[in-house]
């Protein structure tokens, strides 16, 4: 039982809450793990006077104590992310195992002059053909694992970064490197695997950290080139690219397709699939990347092209890592269907 608990606690989350004690203040620990507690007992509206009540502490408790922590506490919720983050490598992937991570941004949906960083954003799930919500867009990182339980991919999202328009943190790429970068730097001796939809390709994956790879769709008008030469011993700078690609379509027209077994989304299949070692200049400049073609239903050309910056896993399992990206789509659905994420409100003075 923890303190001011009304309600039996299982020792496996007191534990699991003990980790986090070092990043708050004594009276700030208390109040987090009892709203945490409360979220998980909670059954409808997890809004903060919703997590008070599932901790069954709305009439124990002044409400303020549960504002006051969200809005003026000493903590930081990047902090408590990275260490969420560790635990989950501890515990869900195997010592010596690459992290695979998955980016993807949401909007939450809000109204008013005074919600902070609220603007018109694409909303791929929105009704009707005009794809455009207003409210808060927030760029997730997911550490994705393997549960002995589910035969699918699970995505447990552990950092999140608000877009603001006019700022740095507008781009949605940028926001995905930083939080990287964060991942790689508490997560040392480990490789990261990082895979995202086509909006996560750009010029800032140029200051990607060298154990960190990264794979995304490759889009159709992408400029590739070839491989730089060798030096002929000439003076001068050397090349820093070889010649410009042709477009993907004559690529797969001259690329040797074969048979790979590949299990996404559920099913195990064979298809066909070519692999294609160039440069992508403009994205990732001089680091070597590796194109690979996806022949599904078609009986020629290709049906999907991914690009990935890590040139020495096999073409089955880089396309097994992109599908998985889809695992953090299920898992900000059902934040918001399931577990109400979202549904919190900040008080206005």
């Amino acid at each position: 039982m923890l303190p001011d608990a009304t309600l039996p606690v299982p020792a496996a989350l007191v534990t699991v809450l003990a980790s986090f004690a070092p990043l708050f203040t004594a009276p700030s620990f208390r109040t987090f793990t009892m709203l945490a507690c409360g979220f998980l007992a909670q059954t409808g509206k997890r809004t903060v006077c919703g997590m008070l009540a599932g901790a069954g502490l709305a009439r124990v408790w002044p409400h303020d104590r549960a504002h006051w922590f969200f809005a003026c506490a000493r903590w930081n919720p990047g902090d408590l992310g990275l260490a969420v983050a560790k635990l989950v490598v501890a515990l869900l992937v195997p010592a010596g195992e690459p992290v695979t991570v998955a980016v993807d941004d949401t909007l939450f949906r809000r109204r008013g002059r005074k919600v902070w960083a609220a603007s018109w954003f694409h909303d791929g799930s929105a009704a009707g053909p005009a794809k455009t919500g207003y409210g808060n867009n927030w760029v997730i990182a997911a550490i994705v694992v393997r549960l002995p339980m589910i035969s699918r991919p699970v995505a447990v999202p552990v950092l999140a970064k608000l877009v603001i328009k006019d700022t740095r943190s507008a781009s949605r790429l940028w926001l995905a490197r930083q939080m990287t970068a964060a991942l790689a730097g508490v997560l040392p001796g480990r490789d990261i695997h990082v895979t995202g939809d086509a909006a996560y390709a750009g010029g800032e994956l140029k200051k990607l950290p060298s154990r960190v790879t990264w794979t995304t769709r490759l889009r159709k008008d992408a400029a590739l080139h070839g491989l730089p030469p060798a030096r002929a011993g000439r003076r001068g700078r050397p090349r820093s690219k070889g010649d410009k690609l042709p477009s993907l379509a004559e690529l797969a027209a001259t690329a040797t397709f074969t048979a790979v077994t590949v299990t996404r989304y559920g099913t195990t299949a064979t298809i066909r699939a070519a692999t294609v070692t160039c440069m992508w200049y403009s994205v990732f400049s001089t680091r070597p990347v590796a194109v690979v073609l996806i022949r599904d239903r078609s009986a020629c050309g290709y049906d999907l092209a991914l690009v990935t910056t890590d040139t020495v896993t096999s073409a089955a399992r880089v396309i097994e890592r992109y599908a998985s990206r889809w695992s953090i789509e299920v898992a900000i659905e059902d934040a918001k269907q399931v577990f109400g994420t979202g549904q919190a409100r900040n008080r206005t003075a």
